[in-house]
């Protein structure tokens, strides 16, 4: 929840889509929002009626993607739903799409509504926000150009040619001129020629007005508006149904962010955000990360590249074998605007986050250090033990480098000199193997050691490190409370607490590595007592030797998964009947 906090803080006031991310990463809800900072707030704020009580227990991170309107927003969303199939969105998830005008390729053209765009030479013009827009314009369409309404021409002419809406092509001659002259002034009201027609209906309005012929008048208006509604341009679909990608990058601080639009079937329905510091040109850096996108097996070349201005044509081209281009005005020099603008967004949030993070981590250091009077521990190593009355005691150690977790260096130790439970033996044991190997290898020494336990296991490990080895290194104890909570900072001799304010930077890192040395201790136990367990049922049954044996370890993994097993499943790893038999009854009197 802290990171979601954190992108919540620096979301931006612009209208755009958002994903909402489960704890495995999968996107369950894509929604949209005018004001992106506003809507993805709300989510986590106030009260919620039952499913967005439940949609909002399973986030656990998000992204967004800037959009130049709401119009943008809407078409995306709908892209990016019928891309990921997100289990709370119940809309816009079958297969109806947006609607499309459409100018029949036919001997006398009709102009009809359609969901689905073809190969089959008619003219496509959309999509559309909603098919009230669409039905609004083709109306008015209908009253300005007369092109053929019914289907199959009828024997007679209809009301359509009475009201002056229809050429009435079943009666009278029309000619292919004059049908050509129609598609080609529609084709240019539909293709942003629409303003003069504006214009003249707004004259008319005026005049209908002046009449006082004020309902003639709200339906001239209503007409001018529901044009604005239908003819914005917006950016998320392309009527040419082609499969291209699109690039652009920001940069700043030594820092460049590459937004790249995955556009399919002229529809964008994803995108990769990559943030990486560069050291050369920014240009010289952009191709590089363009030459090796497409190593990646899940990147597929499209058919078309976008990018930029400024970059080498000739070179892209080199690079990646399709067409390049660089557009420089209409639908794709807008996608490519786009994706620059979300890719400068993404880089401020980063350095944003960066300056919160430093806040949590290196700042939360220095804070530790001044409160404990030592050098700020830039390097901090962690130690537990874990165990089940003495049964497979293990320990663990996690090192965490300027505030944050360095997995590189987190180690496990099967304890092997004591038996029984004797926390206080283990932990001296484990000590004494880290720093011995330490100091055999001449490897840098932490700036503090942290024990995950209070004043016995402290002692504990002093005694190791100071008296036994006679290192120099700070060691402190964190204590925990009845809830199994970090509650306080011991150190020093006799032992002391070191006030620390429960909501200070430093306080809470204290907490994040208390946690984290325990859950990586667990893990190693659960995991240990595990396979030994597995390991010594194995050894009970006959018919089991050192081959089968590393063989079921390796196909099944776990009791659990064995004892869901079936003959067949042990026959088909070629494990007699009778020594499965055996086996499955040995794993149910486990239970």
């Amino acid at each position: 929840m802290s990171t979601i906090k954190e992108l919540l803080a620096v979301l931006p006031a612009q209208p755009g889509c958002y994903l909402m991310k489960n704890k495995h990463g999968t996107i369950i809800y894509v929604g949209k929002a005018k004001v992106l900072k506003n809507r993805v707030r709300s989510y986590f704020t106030g009260s919620h009626d039952g499913k967005t009580q439940q949609l909002v227990s399973e986030i656990t991170d998000f992204e967004y993607i800037i959009t130049s309107s709401n119009v943008e927003a809407l078409i995306l969303e709908m892209n990016l739903i019928k891309k990921h199939e997100p289990k709370y969105n119940v809309i816009l998830k079958d297969d109806k799409s947006y609607p499309y005008l459409k100018i029949t390729n036919e001997e006398h053209p009709r102009l009809i509504i359609t969901r689905k765009v073809k190969k089959d030479g008619a003219k496509y013009f959309g999509p559309y926000p909603n098919a009230g827009a669409a039905n609004e314009t083709k109306k008015l369409l209908d009253r300005l150009y007369p092109l053929r309404k019914c289907r199959t021409l009828p024997d007679r002419v209809c009301l359509y040619y009475h009201i002056g809406q229809c050429l009435a092509p079943c009666e009278f001659h029309v000619s292919e001129e004059t049908n050509h002259n129609l598609v080609q002034e529609m084709t240019k009201f539909l293709n942003n020629g629409h303003q003069q027609v504006k214009t003249d209906l707004r004259e008319k309005m005026e005049e209908a007005a002046e009449e006082l012929n004020f309902e003639r008048a709200k339906e001239l208006r209503d007409q001018i508006q529901h044009i604005d509604a239908v003819m914005e341009k917006q950016k998320m679909t392309i009527n040419d149904q082609m499969n291209r990608d699109v690039f652009a990058y920001s940069y700043d601080k030594g820092w460049m962010c590459v937004q790249v639009f995955f556009v399919r079937q002229g529809k964008l329905i994803e995108r990769d955000v990559s943030i990486f510091p560069f050291y050369q040109d920014h240009q010289e850096d952009f191709l590089t990360f363009l030459g090796q996108f497409y190593l990646k097996e899940e990147h597929m070349l499209p058919r078309e590249v976008l990018v930029p201005e400024g970059i080498d044509l000739d070179m892209a081209e080199q690079l990646l074998s399709v067409k390049v281009l660089q557009p420089k005005r209409g639908q794709k020099r807008e996608l490519v605007r786009l994706a620059e603008k979300n890719a400068e967004q993404a880089l401020t949030e980063r350095f944003q986050l960066i300056e919160r993070d430093e806040e949590r981590t290196i700042k939360a250091v220095e804070q530790l250090g001044e409160t404990m009077k030592i050098d700020t521990p830039f390097r901090i190593e962690a130690f537990d033990n874990s165990n089940i009355q003495g049964t497979d005691p293990v320990a663990a150690m996690v090192t965490f480098l300027d505030g944050k977790p360095f997995k590189k260096d987190y180690r496990k130790y099967k304890v092997k000199s004591v038996e029984g439970p004797d926390d206080y033996a283990s932990m001296k044991e484990v000590i004494r193997r880290r720093y011995v190997r330490i100091l055999k290898e001449k490897t840098a020494l932490p700036d503090l050691i942290l024990i995950d336990g209070g004043k016995g296991q402290l002692s504990a490990a002093k005694s190791v490190i100071e008296d036994e080895l006679g290192l120099l290194v700070p060691v402190a104890g964190m204590a925990k409370d009845d809830k199994h909570k970090t509650s306080e900072l011991i150190m020093g001799d006799p032992a002391e607490v070191i006030p620390l304010k429960r909501n200070s930077h430093a306080f809470y890192l204290l907490q994040r590595i208390q946690d984290e040395v325990h859950r990586f201790a667990i893990t190693f136990h659960r995991q240990t007592r595990q396979k030994n367990m597995f390991t010594s049922i194995l050894d009970d049954v006959s018919g089991i030797g050192e081959k089968r044996k590393r063989l079921l370890l390796r196909h099944f993994g776990s009791i659990k998964k064995m004892k869901e097993a079936s003959i067949e499943d042990f026959r088909g790893i070629s494990i007699p009947d009778n020594v499965s038999r055996e086996l499955m009854q040995r794993l149910q009197e486990t239970e």
